[in-house]
């Protein structure tokens, strides 16, 4: 019963992975291809090109973490291997919010409308900004997953065993290998260890997820303020039907990644029953997530929304003329 659970988890998370890696990967290629051709990206392409290989990695990694906990879960219990995991799956998932944040920011700089001086000047630098954000967020993520990886070696010199759960992180006590004098000590570094790992995870969400909402509520503000002043000026239909498109896909990504902040917070939590099935809707969730949220980034690009819908008829044409 067990193994016919983890097969029915490990399909699950095969298929969100294969069908997120694949939208990533398109945006990934499209922009390559015109990076190519123009010899240049602007500031929301080299945003969106770092996102999608973020997440390509992210889910390949997370993917083989799920691989073997479900198939081989001894291999994770062999010298620096769960570690290595554990710091590549935290550079790729900070890098992967951090980098979505960045989107958010780019584009309430870009499009929203206020009077505010700072405001203006950051208009006015914001593309020169971008490539240095884009560095900050990849050397934040990178010393984040140093860390990790520092405070896991120390977890495992105090002999304290990381667990394949559910939960990814999650910690507890190898009772076999530790004494009953020592017990005390071992449960005193292991809360020390746990409290400093759940806090730089936690940080990292929490930051991130500061800067998409505030970034996403000061957005659809100005949106809907400017959509009321052209209803009393009567402007044109087209103008309108634009404004509401753009407040319909910041709505969506603003209640996805409040969705996806639980989730993650959710996940830190370790999880004593064998059947949690909030762990379980949690998992599905974050694995979906990248995908589902590069593909409400692709139609909310007209250039990348295009390159799809004729690759798509190509594809059906092909089908049709076997």
């Amino acid at each position: 019963m067990l193994r016919q659970k983890a097969a029915t988890i490990l399909a699950i998370i095969t298929l969100e992975v294969f069908v997120g890696m694949w939208i990533n990967a398109f945006i990934v290629c499209v922009l390559c291809i015109a990076w190519v051709k123009k010899k240049i990206l602007n500031s929301n392409e080299k945003i969106l090109l770092l996102l999608g290989c973020s997440r390509i990695s992210y889910l390949c990694i997370l993917w083989v973490y799920h691989f073997l906990s479900k198939i081989y879960p001894n291999y994770l219990h062999v010298h620096n291997i769960f570690q290595l995991l554990a710091t590549f799956a935290t550079f790729f998932n900070y890098s992967n919010l951090w980098v979505s944040a960045c989107l958010c920011g780019f584009y309430c700089i870009k499009i929203a409308n206020f009077r505010n001086s700072f405001f203006i000047y950051l208009k006015v630098k914001i593309d020169r900004m971008v490539p240095w954000l884009l560095l900050g967020s990849e050397v934040l993520a990178l010393a984040m997953g140093i860390v990790i990886c520092a405070l896991m070696e120390t977890a495992q010199s105090s002999n304290i065993t990381l667990t394949s759960q559910e939960n990814f992180w999650e910690l507890s006590i190898n009772r076999n290998s530790t004494g009953q004098g020592n017990f005390s000590k071992v449960s005193g570094k292991m809360d020390e260890n746990f409290f400093q790992i759940f806090f730089i995870y936690g940080f990292g969400f929490v930051t991130s997820f500061t800067i998409v909402i505030s970034s996403a509520l000061l957005l659809l503000f100005s949106l809907w303020r400017h959509k009321c002043k052209m209803q009393k000026n009567s402007m044109n239909s087209l103008s309108m039907d634009a404004h509401i498109k753009a407040m319909k896909s910041i709505l969506s990504f603003f209640i996805m990644y409040s969705i996806n902040f639980m989730f993650l917070i959710l996940s830190l939590i370790p999880s004593t029953k064998e059947e949690n099935y909030v762990a379980l809707l949690s998992l599905v969730f974050l694995y979906a997530f990248p995908g589902v949220h590069s593909l409400i980034l692709i139609f909310s690009n007209p250039k990348l929304e295009k390159t799809l819908i004729r690759f798509l008829s190509c594809v059906k044409c092909k089908d049709c003329m076997r």
